[in-house]
């Protein structure tokens, strides 16, 4: 009897290997036949799952901003304005093993969007959708007179957003310099500056 193969748990396997060459051995190192290998896979099944390289990683980035969007949804359940924003802020910077290796796949895939269109796109719908929550929690904040009356919640989005980056990068980069707990307490000083006294 011939092996029954769940073709969307083999995506996904293909999706999880990619990633994990990735955060390994670099963007560069994530070719068709390493992420075969690391599937377990034989190169020419990779074929029935994805037409190419790009379609993998594409995918697997996908796959990474849905799994970051799950569990942000499941942390603000409940919660509003600056706590909410509290949440999804400190979520997106690396201060644990799990988003440690969900932003190095991220950051390793800036450099390849600067000359991929499709994965550009990719990127800028995600940031997108999370500069729009960024700046919702915030007026939400404001009118529930959680944040200053006075501040420009566009400028006050970019700054939180570029400090996540910003932060994210430097632990990644100079973990001799930054640590999670400084990195921690950097983020919330940030926000609390927006906040009423």
């Amino acid at each position: 009897m011939p092996k029954i193969v769940d073709h969307d748990e083999r995506r996904r396997d293909v999706l999880t290997a990619a990633s994990k060459v990735i955060v390994r051995d670099g963007i560069d190192a994530a070719t068709t036949r390493a992420i075969a290998k690391e599937a377990g896979l034989s190169n020419g099944v990779l074929s029935h799952y994805f037409s190419d390289k790009e379609e993998i990683l594409l995918s697997a980035l996908r796959a990474s901003h849905r799994r970051i969007r799950e569990r942000l949804t499941s942390k603000v359940t409940g919660l509003t304005g600056v706590a909410a924003l509290r949440e999804i802020l400190l979520d997106n910077l690396p201060l644990d093993d799990e988003r440690n290796q969900e932003t190095r796949l991220e950051v390793s895939f800036w450099s390849r969007s600067l000359a991929s269109e499709d994965l550009a796109e990719v990127q800028r719908a995600e940031v997108g959708e999370l500069r729009e929550a960024v700046h919702d929690l915030l007026e939400q904040a404001r009118a529930a007179g959680e944040v200053r009356a006075d501040a420009d919640l566009d400028d006050a989005a970019e700054h939180l957003l570029a400090l996540v980056d910003g932060l994210s990068v430097h632990l990644l980069l100079y973990p001799g310099w930054l640590d999670r707990a400084r990195a921690e307490r950097l983020m919330l000083a940030a926000l609390e500056g927006l906040v009423t006294r």
